[in-house]
């Protein structure tokens, strides 16, 4: 086959997957044991073929997926007979699917995101079938392994429980948003506004990084992504400018990550918490809002200091694009955002809000910024977009079925309890004790495997640790889902650091170093958060919200220039220390 029919088939594909998610907002309730496993089949051909490289590859990825479908298609069609068996596989051929599924989505972790994650899981897989062996606490009474095998995945406590779930019903709808947005001018228009915004000021193309990865980041939700999108624009500019490799590679890398935690979108974290807490989803943004504010906010205070340290230019004026360009490519961006955001917050569920968007965002793809209808352009759009989706989709469900199997052993086996009560009893009922216990499991387990189930993971086992200890929910989450974010910018594995130093063509160890400094508010912020529950707080006590927000600004800002401005040492270190003390001093604002 020729690379133009080639291309047609995966055009094909996406565009299957993308009619399938849509529909599954529009039909009503299907199954769980039904739409679970067609999102997998469809993500197969994506991670096994596409990605593929090499004639035998290609040809062996092509068996799996044809493997994979029949597994897939068995548990669909057979849903209602598998449901009565009550979790009990049973016979050869139930048993040789269950094991291959479970093998396959070990491999497509593998093919996606190497090959940390799927090893953790396949270690939970063999406690939860030998872990009976184990002496002590941490062993349990076993598991026979039919009913083993069947929990994981003829029920929904496995493959099929509730991380699939989002994946199938809010995240791939979120994908496609993004992916149709992205296909047309809005992609330019965030560029463009941020240049707008910022291009003039000291330190401006940094400044325009900054913001064009939250504006971006909270759509995609991968800051490598991110690094790779906004990066091909922001590090060339910077470079151009004269800004040191450093510098400009540290910047892009830490507002990419900053694009993860930037609400509404937030990746696919947001909607992983909505399931995991039952926090209805504008809350959770909501509680969000600040936090994430703040993070930009010391961001932009580092990049000025880093801009009075090494004279960072703004954008001269032939860099800039003309007024009406910038209202032109907004709205194109603007309209598909304000039609999510109004639907949402009118009651409708996020799947619906992003499906009424995705309509609205398609409907522009038949124009641009010329106001002419082109029908080439226009399909070459929707093509890009159908790829993009199929892609993207494929590759959060490959580490979300993986983190879903260690999630239903965790169930099973009782070791996330076990692991709640070692917390507690090392901590010695110590909440800060307990809080760096849990920062410390986010730092290592996301250094080697994706933030979403980084998050999933810490969340399930020292999540009701802290809840015990009083923290709320929401706090609990969201300090864990920021600090699992932490490997993005951080040595020894630092995803972020490691593309944007190689796009700069800089060694990634000085750009690591400039990047802890400016994302300094990814290691502070999380245990704000516990120390003012306030800072949460904007739905309810907008007033207090707003207080505490100020209070902790002001230190991060102080803490920022001691970091990064160019000051003698003894006053960086008085900067320092009077931001940490401003941040955690506790004002009782409203004491009776």
């Amino acid at each position: 086959m020729t690379e133009k029919s080639h291309r047609w088939i995966w055009v094909s594909l996406g565009g299957a997957s993308i009619t399938f998610h849509i529909w599954l907002i529009f039909s009503g309730l299907v199954p769980s044991l039904v739409s679970r496993p067609l999102h997998m089949a469809l993500a197969l051909p994506w991670v096994f073929v596409f990605a593929s490289h090499g004639i035998f590859q290609r040809r062996f990825g092509l068996f799996l997926t044809i493997v994979g479908s029949l597994f897939c298609g068995f548990i669909a069609l057979n849903e209602s007979a598998l449901s009565d068996q009550y979790g009990f596989i049973s016979g050869s051929w139930q048993i040789m699917v269950g094991v291959g599924l479970i093998l396959l989505t070990l491999e497509m972790a593998r093919r996606t995101v190497s090959w940390p994650l799927p090893l953790i899981t396949l270690l939970f897989v063999l406690y939860g079938l030998f872990g009976s062996h184990i002496p002590g606490e941490f062993g349990h009474p076993g598991l026979p392994f039919n009913s083993f095998l069947g929990t994981l995945v003829i029920t929904e406590g496995g493959l099929w429980g509730k991380l699939t779930g989002v994946s199938v019903s809010v995240v791939a709808v979120f994908v496609i948003f993004g992916s149709i947005l992205n296909a047309g001018e809005a992609g330019q228009g965030f560029m463009n506004i941020a240049i707008a915004a910022a291009g003039r000021l000291k330190g401006g193309a940094a400044k325009v990084s900054v913001l064009s990865s939250a504006l971006f980041g909270s759509i995609s939700g991968s800051a490598s992504a991110n690094v790779a999108s906004t990066g091909m624009v922001t590090l060339p500019s910077m470079r151009q400018l004269g800004y040191p490799k450093r510098i400009a590679a540290a910047v892009e890398a830490v507002a990419s990550t900053g694009g993860q935690i930037m609400p509404p979108l937030m990746g696919a974290g947001a909607f992983v918490m909505v399931e995991l807490t039952g926090i209805p989803y504008t809350q959770i943004i909501l509680a969000a809002a600040l936090p994430a504010i703040l993070y930009f906010a010391t961001v932009w205070i580092g990049v000025n200091g880093y801009a009075d340290r090494h004279d960072l230019k703004p954008y001269r004026d032939d860099m800039r694009p003309a007024f009406r360009t910038v209202i032109a490519t907004s709205l194109f961006f603007a309209v598909p955002f304000a039609a999510l955001l109004v639907v949402m917050f009118s009651g409708y569920t996020p799947q619906f809000a992003a499906a009424c968007a995705i309509i609205i965002a398609a409907l522009l793809l038949l124009t641009g910024t010329d106001l002419a209808f082109n029908l080439i352009r226009t399909r070459e759009r929707l093509m890009q977009a159908a790829i993009t989706a199929g892609r993207q989709i494929s590759m959060i469900a490959s580490i979300i079925l993986c983190a879903s199997i260690i999630v239903g052993i965790l169930g099973m086996t009782g070791l996330g309890v076990k692991i709640t009560s070692g917390i507690l009893a090392f901590s010695g009922d110590s909440l800060w004790m307990a809080l760096m216990l849990t920062a410390l499991a986010c730092i290592i387990l996301g250094m080697e495997v994706p933030t979403t189930a980084a998050y999933v993971i810490c969340v399930s086992v020292a999540g009701p640790a802290l809840i015990d200890m009083g923290v709320a929910p929401i706090l609990v989450h969201l300090f864990i889902f920021w600090y699992a974010l932490l490997s993005t910018i951080t040595p020894p594995v630092c995803g972020g650091v490691f593309i944007a130093a190689s796009m700069v063509e800089e060694n990634w160890l000085p750009v690591a170093g400039s990047a802890m400094s400016l994302g300094l508010g990814l290691y502070v912020i999380p245990l704000a958060i516990i120390r003012h529950p306030e800072l949460t707080g904007l739905a309810d006590a907008p007033i207090a919200a707003l207080l505490t927000a100020l209070q902790i600004g002001v230190g991060l800002a102080l803490l920022g220039r001691g970091l990064t401005a160019p000051h003698v040492l003894p006053v960086r270190a008085a900067l320092v220390a009077a931001g940490m003390l401003v941040i955690f001093l506790r004002v009782e604002l409203f004491a009776a």
